[in-house]
């Protein structure tokens, strides 16, 4: 598989504004929607440690703010105030080409909805992040190609994604995820769209996937029994992110 491209070295430098193991940080984090009596806090001083190598399960109410805390990790929209670090270096310090690589190289993102182009084969789609890379049509299918075997569509990618199934959809988001070898993979509702079998199966993938690559992973979720399957559950709930315990039956 390709290396990440040089602007990934760039956000790598460390500052010493967090130990060294922890791989991303958020410090007094607020997002703020409209102003004045429209205004709306969804995020309210939101402090974050994620060692490298953890699976971390977010667990929250609809609308409590899980969506919004991952898109700000992903660098995907900007806090009202508040600072994220990704190996000890501020997000709001970079230029946007290291930024740019964070978003496409350093993590990668798996939404509810698995967002693939219906009318592109599966390769094609798990190539995409690839050729916006500026790799050639050839080593970003050969690429994809591995990464649908990883996860057990290899027989599968010169079909249409719009004519797979529900779960084997969503298992060609998570290779398009993985295709530029992220360290961090942030996962919004990845089951929430499929049956329990489906459900269960994915999270298995996703489990086997994180250890396999030594990932560090972020998965929001509504299901609090693959949420226990986690290494930690932290829980969102009036803008506010507070440590969980392990239920009973976990």
């Amino acid at each position: 598989m390709a290396e990440a491209a040089a602007p990934i070295a760039e956000i790598q430098v460390g500052v010493g504004t967090v130990e060294a193991n922890v791989l991303i940080a958020a410090r007094e984090l607020r997002k703020v929607y409209g102003e004045g009596a429209a205004e709306r806090i969804v995020l309210d001083g939101v402090n974050l440690e994620i060692n490298a190598g953890e699976m971390i399960a977010l667990i929250g109410p609809s609308g409590s703010g899980k969506s919004t805390l991952l898109h700000l990790l992903g660098a995907l929209d900007t806090p009202t105030s508040g600072t994220i670090y990704f190996h000890s270096k501020a997000l709001k310090t970079l230029t946007e080409e290291p930024l740019a690589g964070y978003r496409n190289r350093a993590m990668g993102f798996v939404w509810q909805r698995h967002h693939l182009l219906p009318d592109f084969t599966a390769e094609e789609n798990v190539a995409m992040p690839l050729l916006m890379g500026g790799k050639s049509r050839a080593t970003a299918l050969e690429a994809a190609a591995g990464w649908l075997e990883q996860v057990g569509l290899g027989g599968r990618g010169k079909q249409r994604a719009g004519e797979l199934s529900g779960g084997e959809q969503q298992r060609v988001a998570i290779a398009r995820a993985l295709v530029n070898q992220p360290e961090l993979l942030l996962a919004d509702e990845p089951t929430g769209d499929l049956d329990e079998h489906n459900a269960e199966a994915v999270f298995d993938l996703m489990q086997r996937l994180h250890r396999t690559h030594r990932l560090t992973s972020i998965l929001a979720t509504h299901n609090r029994g693959l949420a226990d399957r986690c290494d930690r559950v932290l829980g969102l709930e009036h803008g506010a992110l507070k440590p969980l315990g392990k239920s009973i039956t976990a």
